[in-house]
């Protein structure tokens, strides 16, 4: 990974093993979303591995050197705001979310899966409000959630939900789902 400035973001620093594990999926030559990037710390695996990477928050100033880098776009835009999603018209051949849930654009950001693109998806689940933050209902995924978003336009290859102590103790679901053609 490149030498860069990470950013606490949800008390994570290091690329999570979840999608590093998955990664190799992402169709080359094709563009990648990390949306809600924070310090990008999983774009910026995929930058160094070649691929245009778009990383998008409400605050980018967590990957301010990457602004002169021919491949990475930093689009700053808060989501939540109320605004049309805005990259409806754009497709990406890996779409990367993690520690971040905004139900009422969860089908935006599916439809941003190119066909035969990867969604590489991992957040907090139901039961993590013994662990501490987030423990609001509006940020934690109901058990099967995100296999219920795929459903219908995805083959899912893999998918978790459960306790996981690393890097800090949590309930955590996680997908790995390929775009259907």
């Amino acid at each position: 990974m490149s030498d860069h400035l990470v950013t606490k973001h949800a008390g994570f620093q290091d690329p999570s093993p979840w999608i590093l594990r998955w990664a190799d999926l992402a169709p080359s030559g094709m563009p990648v979303l990390d949306l809600a990037c924070g310090g990008g710390r999983h774009g910026r695996v995929f930058l160094d591995r070649g691929f245009a990477v778009t990383f998008l928050d409400r605050d980018i100033s967590a990957v301010s050197d990457l602004s002169d880098h021919a491949g990475a776009t930093c689009l700053e835009i808060d989501l939540e705001a109320g605004a049309p999603f805005p990259l409806r018209a754009h497709s990406f051949g890996a779409v990367i979310v993690t520690c971040y849930l905004h139900r009422p654009i969860l089908p935006d950001i599916l439809n941003t899966v190119a066909p035969g693109g990867i969604l590489l998806y991992e957040t907090f689940a139901q039961g993590n409000q013994a662990y501490g933050h987030p423990a609001r209902e509006a940020y934690l995924l109901n058990e099967g959630e995100l296999l219920d978003a795929v459903r219908h336009s995805f083959t899912v290859r893999a998918y978790e939900h459960g306790y996981d102590a690393t890097p800090k103790p949590g309930i955590r679901q996680r997908i790995c789902a390929i775009r259907n053609p």
